[in-house]
This record gives structure tokens, C-alpha cells and sequence, in this order.
């Protein structure tokens, strides 16, 4: 997985194309991942001691991890990722524009 928890992603497919946002959790068994404001669901609950009134909740759904492209913060584009080996035997992503090193 290439993607990883407080990434900055935009999405490139699905009917939130087009929107960016913070990865909140990886999910690497099913390939998917849940952005911050991004494919809200609807949740029907019931009254319950964490949730006293109950009702409709909205919360962020899932997205399959091919759909989703990580934005380089220096060419602020989405972009493929490479990984790079250091001098000193250290792995790290870099973007596939610019060569700039993505924080892990």
C-alpha cells in the first residue's frame, strides 16, 4: 500500500471525483481507505448508552484504494508514487513528477 494514514489524496474516480481530503484509516485486508469529508453514509441507529437520542448519523464511508492518488505537497498535483532507496539503506516515497520525498 502506497497510501498511508494523513496522507493528502484526491479522489480520481466514483461520484466524488474530484474532491481531496486527509486518509483517517487504511483498511490494507479489504484495500480501502476512509477520507476525512469525503463518501458521507447514512447510519440508522438506535437509542443506546454511547448514542442517547438515536436517528440518522452520517459518517464517512470507505473507498477502494485504486479509486484515490496521493497529492504531492511541493507540485500540489495528484501523482503515481516511486519508492527510492537512500545511502543508507532507507526506503522512502517519492513523487512521480517532481522527485520530491513524501513524509512518511
Amino acid at each position: 500500500m502506497l497510501c498511508k494514514k494523513n496522507d493528502l489524496v484526491m479522489v480520481i474516480a466514483g461520484k466524488e471525483k474530484g474532491k481531496t481530503g486527509k486518509v483517517l484509516t487504511v483498511i490494507p485486508e479489504k484495500k480501502r481507505v476512509i477520507i476525512e469529508k469525503v463518501n458521507f453514509i447514512k447510519r440508522h441507529t438506535r437509542p443506546s448508552d454511547k448514542n442517547r437520542q438515536g436517528g440518522i448519523i452520517e459518517k464517512e464511508g470507505a473507498i477502494h484504494i485504486s479509486n484515490v492518488m496521493v497529492m504531492c505537497s511541493k507540485c500540489n498535483k495528484p501523482t503515481r508514487i516511486r519508492k527510492k532507496v537512500l545511502d543508507e539503506e532507507k526506503k522512502v516515497r517519492v513523487c512521480n513528477k517532481c522527485g520530491e520525498i513524501l513524509p512518511n
